[in-house]
């Protein structure tokens, strides 16, 4: 039997909120990683700290989430240029930040509603469906994990801990996911799983 529209949008909100919640601890499993010169260390003169995209992710979560229904997601009074400059913040604080945009977001994703995916959201005063106001941030979000989790490496060098499955390990990777299936263990997330998979091949070393 066909799934119901209700069904379906369930299905991909679910599948949303553990993909936010993913990247959230992929980043979080790179920033472990390096002390706090190294959050705030940048490379090239025109690149971003760590620290920097972690307070622009913050920034953006706020003002896209907050009142996601029926307010715009650029609010007045963010000022987007200021998440791309240090102003004597200190990683504690950034990393309270970091929290509150996650927590703002993921509770507005956990409150929507089938009938919600059917209206519409402005950012910038452009109208998007849900469905698209959603993806555009889980792609936005992806491709700022991806850069804190190669600025990590890069810094951390031969001390780096891997967040994927190391070379020449496809194999042993497979076999640890149908390992974890035939003993009942819960599906990683296709993000989460080459990390779990690098950290128990780092235990086992």
């Amino acid at each position: 039997m066909a799934d119901t529209f209700e069904e379906v949008v369930r299905g991909y909100l679910a599948d949303a909120a553990a993909t936010f919640r993913a990247y959230k601890r992929l980043a979080e499993r790179a920033l472990v990683q390096v002390d706090d010169e190294e959050f705030f260390r940048a490379g090239a003169p025109e690149s971003n700290s760590i620290a920097l995209i972690v307070k622009h992710i913050a920034g953006n979560q706020r003002s896209r989430w907050t009142n996601f229904l029926t307010e715009d997601g650029e609010k007045p009074d963010r000022n987007r240029d200021s998440e791309f400059e240090e102003e004597g913040d200190d990683r504690a604080a950034m990393m309270r930040n970091w929290e509150e945009g996650w927590a703002i977001l993921l509770g507005t994703i956990d409150s929507l509603s089938a009938e919600d995916l059917k209206r519409s959201v402005t950012i910038r005063g452009e109208a998007h469906t849900v469905v698209q106001a959603i993806n555009r941030q889980l792609t936005h979000y992806a491709y700022h994990t991806g850069q804190i989790v190669l600025l990590a490496k890069e810094i951390r060098g031969d001390e780096w801990r891997s967040l994927s499955v190391p070379r020449n390990r496809s194999r042993e990777f497979n076999e640890f996911l149908a390992k974890k299936a035939k003993d009942g263990g819960e599906a990683s997330h296709p993000i989460e799983g080459p990390a779990e998979f690098a950290e128990a091949a780092e235990e086992d070393r």
